[in-house]
């Protein structure tokens, strides 16, 4: 039996592919165990800098899987806590990268949303489709939707579970970037080893930032800011870094 994800290394990137393609990447139980558990390793891997997050070159991932919820109430899915094999996706302190082909719907596009990097393929198409099916989002579909589309388009596709094209939404800006088809994880691979060679305090300052800052007033969102950017001036990373962009060399990061 094939492993529900599978971990390559390339460097210091690391690409998790969910693998079941029989069912469309549709989560059940274990693919999404699965997904929890490879995070927590990756997370804790210091060789690590950066981690890609696949689902394939026809699909993504196409929703949650509905044998696991469809006879089970509200208490019984309460008790399922699906939330905790998100948490080690949504609270990374590592840059993630969205790499998407084909279908990206329901929890399958709010894992792709809980990226920092979001690269789609022609073929990509991303929706929260729930209500079709008598319920909603529940893994932040809704309310990472607003964020990056705004209320007009969130309001379309929550309330019909119309789909998004890749072109569309990168105009949009829910992705990042919109590349032909079958290059979104080679594109995402490139990036990522582009992210990976820049100084690792700072990458984990500027997530907590944007994440920290989201929701506050301009005011407080400049504050946070400018005290990680201070914090940085502590850093043996930052002297390197300049002292490299004056010499016209290339910096050599070490993560102190």
């Amino acid at each position: 039996m094939s492993l529900p994800v599978q971990i390559e290394r390339d460097g210091s990137v690391a690409i998790l592919r969910l693998n079941r393609p029989e069912k469309r990447n549709a989560l059940d139980l274990t693919l999404r165990a699965a997904v929890a558990e490879a995070m927590q390793a990756l997370e804790q891997d210091n060789g690590v800098a950066v981690i890609v997050i696949s689902g394939g070159d026809s699909v993504f991932a196409a929703g949650a899987d509905l044998n696991l919820l469809v006879d089970k109430g509200a208490q019984q899915v309460a008790d399922l806590d699906l939330g905790q094999y998100w948490a080690p996706v949504a609270k990374s302190q590592k840059p993630l990268i969205a790499a998407v082909s084909g279908l990206a719907l329901g929890a399958g596009c709010e894992l792709a949303m809980m990226c920092d990097i979001l690269i789609a393929d022609s073929t990509a198409r991303f929706g929260q489709p729930e209500v079709r099916v008598g319920i909603m989002p529940g893994a932040g579909g809704t309310q990472r939707l607003l964020r990056a589309v705004g209320r007009p388009v969130a309001n379309l596709l929550l309330l019909t579970g119309e789909l998004l094209g890749a072109e569309r939404a990168a105009q949009l800006g829910l992705v990042s970037e919109w590349v032909v088809e079958g290059t979104a994880l080679a594109r995402a691979r490139v990036l990522a080893q582009a992210v990976a060679g820049m100084p690792p305090k700072a990458l984990r300052a500027i997530k907590r930032v944007i994440a920290l800052g989201a929701d506050q007033s301009l005011e407080v969102a400049l504050a946070l800011e400018n005290r990680e950017f201070l914090l940085l001036f502590d850093t043996q990373d930052k002297t390197e870094g300049m002292r490299a962009f004056l010499d016209k060399r290339p910096p050599r990061y070490t993560g102190n």
